[in-house]
């Protein structure tokens, strides 16, 4: 939290007029910016899913969106990360 390049903000899409995001230049290697984009359409899913999408995104952030241990995949260790602090993802239940 103590980092100066990461935010978490809500996405503000418009349809037919486009969307900004305001991020801070990346820094030094090994220190490039971090942020985490929620959709406002979370608030229509289930909270569990919400929860794990939250959890998710955090845990890119938290692996400056690289492997975690011995899995190299981004999304399985984004995955792998939100469960180790409880977040599983649940069912699929339709796609945001």
């Amino acid at each position: 939290m103590e980092d100066p390049r990461f935010r978490v903000t809500i996405d503000n899409f418009v349809p037919g007029q486009g969307w900004t995001l305001w991020m801070p230049t990346p820094g030094p290697i090994g220190s490039g910016t971090r942020c985490v984009v929620l959709r406002t359409k979370l608030s229509h899913c289930s909270e569990a899913f919400a929860h794990y999408v939250i959890a998710h995104e955090f845990a890119h952030a938290f692996l400056r969106n690289g492997p975690w241990g011995e899995i190299l995949d981004v999304e399985e260790a984004a995955d792998a990360l939100a469960a180790t602090w409880g977040f599983l993802r649940p069912p699929a239940s339709g796609s945001l």
